[in-house]
């Protein structure tokens, strides 16, 4: 596993080689030109009327301010958003990756670390259009990509801020920082608008996955919005002359005390499914949070032996790229 990814050899659409060095186009200047990005805009808002952009498929009228397991309604809140230099290194790179994280998910994670975002719905409602200014600002002050946070409620939002973003100028690589639960119907409304995959894949067990993070069927929708992602950027990052991610995917792994996310079957199914070049960040940062302060399984930190078996199924498998983290006693 190296700690310090090299360029990628390979091509994909809106890539081309300049003076020996990768030059990516974001493809969603081609389908704002053609028209396809205003087409996709109306058709996800519509959805909006009876929402299913996530498994769970409330059905609720969220444009007439119906409320469904997310919480959220017609327009999207926003927490916080600023340049982020805690990513992994091709997407913080030297100025940081512009962070949007949005208010509200599709979870209920025990162990949430950023639960008064997430659970307890701290942020600000803004409209597409200021989302749109905020991705134009981040741009302006130099990040090397638009990075969404827990965005997979507010894809229909995020695309219509896309709209009004181009126009102003807006250029940069688009990240899609998910939970890995999603439908594929909402992934193809992103084909070619996201650039970087950041997904996690939690979990090989659904009964851990519904105890843990009150996911209904996770693996099961996981696998195949991972398969799709893959489809859509490949399974390799493509990085910049500077070692900047451009297009590809990475997917996250949280290693959870007492073997509960089941880490060598989560990455064996990688390894066979995806691709052994695939960029993995496997994370060692659990510590309890949230409602998992005093679990029984979950009211502990990670030990320095749980997550050196965790790097062994690594190891073993035979992962090229991706990050792991050096454990040290405050994890």
């Amino acid at each position: 596993m190296g700690t310090h990814p090299t360029v990628g050899t390979t091509t994909s659409p809106g890539c081309w080689e300049l003076d020996g060095a990768m030059v990516v186009s974001p493809s969603y200047l081609s389908l704002y030109e053609s028209g396809e990005l205003a087409r996709r805009v109306e058709h996800a808002q519509s959805i909006l009327h009876a929402c299913t952009l996530c498994p769970r498929r409330c059905g609720v009228n969220r444009a007439q301010g119906e409320r469904g397991f997310c919480q959220m309604g017609a327009e999207p809140m926003v927490s916080a958003w600023n340049s982020h230099h805690g990513e992994e290194p091709p997407l913080s790179g030297t100025r940081g990756s512009g962070t949007i994280f949005f208010t509200g998910c599709t979870a209920r994670c025990l162990f949430c670390q950023n639960y008064p975002i997430s659970q307890l719905h701290r942020g600000n409602q803004v409209t597409a259009e200021r989302l749109g200014e905020l991705m134009v600002m981040l741009q302006k002050r130099g990040v090397h990509n638009i990075n969404f946070v827990t965005p997979t409620h507010f894809v229909p939002q995020i695309l219509a801020a896309l709209l009004y973003a181009i126009p102003q100028g807006f250029s940069l690589p688009l990240v899609y920082n998910t939970s890995g639960y999603e439908t594929l119907d909402t992934l193809r409304l992103l084909d070619g608008i996201i650039d970087i995959y950041l997904p996690d894949a939690k979990y090989s067990d659904d009964a851990v996955a519904q105890e843990l993070s009150g996911f209904k069927d996770y693996v099961g929708h996981n696998r195949a919005a991972l398969l799709e992602m893959c489809r859509q950027v490949g399974p390799r990052l493509i990085l910049n002359e500077h070692g900047i991610a451009q297009r590809g995917l990475i997917v996250r792994h949280l290693v959870l005390p007492h073997r509960l996310a089941g880490t060598r079957e989560v990455l064996t199914w990688l390894a066979n499914n995806l691709s052994r070049q695939v960029y993995v960040s496997l994370m060692a940062q659990y510590f309890p949070a949230y409602r998992a302060v005093g679990h029984p399984l979950l009211g502990r930190k990670l030990t320095a032996e749980e997550y050196d078996e965790a790097l062994a199924a690594l190891e073993e498998l035979g992962f090229e790229e991706g990050w792991s983290q050096v454990f040290e006693d405050e994890f």
